[in-house]
């Protein structure tokens, strides 16, 4: 299912067209495999000395880990588990940066904190990606405000006659 962040509302897969499908279909079946390979990648790169200082030692003993074979899997799990978000979030954001050239000719915005650009309809929309149901807290959506209005801003100052709309674009579910 996807979201449009506009209305916060499912968007009927039934009434796209099978072209359109089709062509999303592939985009996901040819570009997944640099989701998996990031996350090699990244598990390959841990370094234990490195992931040992992270972590506050206070906290496993709380938790009853006791030895240190479950301590480095505890903490290797919770870092890989972060870094999944990421590298889904940022493999998302291709899916949507696809989505978006295919149906508007959208296309990855240079503006800082915003994902993607496109028209439709005499407006001109800047989009930020979002891979999960709890993205934010307050100082995070504070900053994402302020890059909304710096480039709507930035936007403005060469093309005043073009209204502009912000979309947090949620894809979960």
């Amino acid at each position: 299912m996807a979201c449009n962040g506009q209305f916060n509302k499912p968007i009927d897969t039934k009434t796209m067209n099978t072209e359109l499908i089709n062509s999303i279909t592939q985009y996901v079946e040819k570009h997944i495999g640099e989701f998996h390979a990031n996350r090699i990648a990244k598990l390959q790169s841990l370094n234990l000395k490195e992931l040992l200082s992270r972590k506050n030692p206070y906290m496993f003993r709380a938790k009853n880990i006791i030895t240190a074979g479950e301590m480095v899997e505890s903490i290797a799990s919770a870092t890989m588990s972060s870094a999944e978000e990421s590298i889904f979030g940022n493999w998302m954001e291709g899916v949507a940066m696809f989505v978006a050239n295919e149906v508007y000719g959208g296309y990855k915005s240079s503006a800082e904190g915003i994902d993607l650009e496109f028209d439709k309809e005499g407006v001109h929309y800047f989009v930020s990606v979002k891979s999960g149901p709890a993205w934010s807290n307050s100082t995070s959506m504070k900053k994402q405000k302020e890059q909304f209005r710096t480039a709507r801003r930035v936007f403005n100052t060469s093309r005043k006659t073009v209204p502009t709309m912000c979309i947090e674009g949620c894809c979960y579910g």
